[in-house]
């Protein structure tokens, strides 16, 4: 008898539902440790029971109870010796609802807890993306570029501060948003990035992570209406959003942006995107998301790859350098570079750059090389970024260009 469910069906549900059960659990036990394990023991036991048992009609509603159900299982042993974390996290967990119609916030307030300013910027980050995104630990470090040991120690040591620290799970007082929304932006974005551009698996996006980033995005709008950089990542994570159908063909192969059909991009996004540029225009406070978010309506104004207009681009980016002087966008202002200056003069910028490690660093080097009728070294360069990509769509892409070489 053939399963009634995939383990790519559970896996599937894992993605979608991790930050939200994670979320939850939170809430309901208020120790973050508590709620990642009892998740992901719910998944284990899903893993078992549902090839055989089928889908629940609530796979959400199933997880969440099951787990809470596990840890108060585990809480109650433990506190029976004695345990003082064990009493205190049954203790906070008594007259909780484990249904799944939960107050719409708590992913919310998951991102404002793991993003207090006790603890380092990237370290918030990386906290997040771990609990709420449902990213591993090596797509987190792949994100960060370091060592996946060494984002794994950052990440328990920050569970370990909020606990003795006693960082409260909830959105901060009014007053206190300002000092946080930093990092809580950048979570969010990075969510989206995992979603945009999934940095391991067989597909090149994952729908899930983007649509959650938006919801998120939304929310953080209502909340702070008033901060033009929430404004201004919401209107990028639109206009990236808004290219989805047209991203990927229907082999699942990447489409860069030159080459996509312009219409199937989604033009209710993009008009939604492109008013929320305007409206951070207009209050003149411009922000690295805002910027980005102009670059993503240059080129949704065109209405074919070479009606780009690049040199506004390459301003924006001169611009962006000065808030955001990071490697990474000096690699992205390149191409913009290479498209008003030609590609020796973006090649002369790229190899500027230390980003050995980061395979975009290669691929782009490699088009640029490519353009410059520079064979051997382009060819090279692709190796270079394959050895460094876990994508099986960019893995493909890199491969074809390989052997169009």
């Amino acid at each position: 008898m053939a399963d009634l469910v995939s383990a790519a069906e559970v896996a599937a549900v894992f993605r979608a539902e991790h930050g939200r059960a994670v979320a939850v659990l939170t809430r309901v036990f208020g120790d973050l440790d508590i709620a990642e394990e009892s998740v992901q023991e719910a998944f284990a036991t899903a893993v078992e029971k549902w090839p055989a048992s089928g889908l629940p009609p609530s796979p959400a509603g199933w997880i969440i109870t099951t787990a809470r159900n596990r840890a108060i299982d585990r809480l109650r042993r433990e506190s029976s010796r004695e345990d003082k974390h064990a009493q205190a996290a049954l203790l906070h967990a008594q007259d909780e609802p484990a249904e799944e119609g939960v107050v719409r916030d708590d992913r919310l307030r998951l991102i404002f807890t793991c993003c207090h300013p006790a603890l380092a910027l990237n370290v918030r980050v990386a906290l997040t993306l771990r609990l709420l995104g449902g990213l591993t630990t090596t797509e987190i470090a792949h994100a960060f570029l370091v060592p996946e040991a060494t984002m794994a120690q950052r990440i328990v040591r920050a569970k370990a501060k909020i606990r003795t620290a006693g960082i409260p799970y909830r959105v901060p007082y009014e007053a206190d948003l300002p000092e946080r929304v930093r990092g809580v932006l950048a979570v969010v974005y990075l969510i989206f990035n995992e979603g945009y551009a999934a940095s391991s698996g067989d597909e090149l996006i994952r729908a899930e992570l983007c649509v959650e980033a938006v919801r998120l995005g939304r929310l953080l709008v209502e909340l702070m209406p008033d901060e033009p950089e929430a404004v201004g990542l919401l209107a990028l994570m639109l206009l990236q959003e808004s290219r989805r159908p047209a991203r990927v063909a229907a082999d699942g192969s990447l489409i860069l942006l030159a080459d996509q059909d312009r219409d199937l991009w989604d033009r209710v996004l993009v008009t939604e995107g492109q008013d929320l540029v305007r409206r951070c225009l207009r209050r003149g406070r411009p922000g690295p998301y805002q910027l980005q978010a102009a670059m993503n309506a240059v080129h949704s104004d065109a209405r074919t790859a070479a009606d780009t207009d690049w040199s506004q681009i390459v301003q924006l980016y001169d611009h962006l350098l000065t808030l955001d002087p990071s490697p990474v966008v000096a690699l992205n202002r390149a191409v913009a570079v290479g498209e008003v200056d030609g590609p020796a003069a973006a090649l002369a910028l790229v190899d500027e750059l230390e980003l050995g490690g980061y395979y975009l660093f290669h691929a782009i080097r490699a088009e640029l090389l490519k353009r410059l009728e520079r064979r051997e070294d382009a060819a090279s360069a692709y190796r270079s970024a394959l050895e460094l990509t876990e994508n099986a769509a960019e893995r493909a892409f890199l491969e074809r260009s390989l052997k169009a070489l």
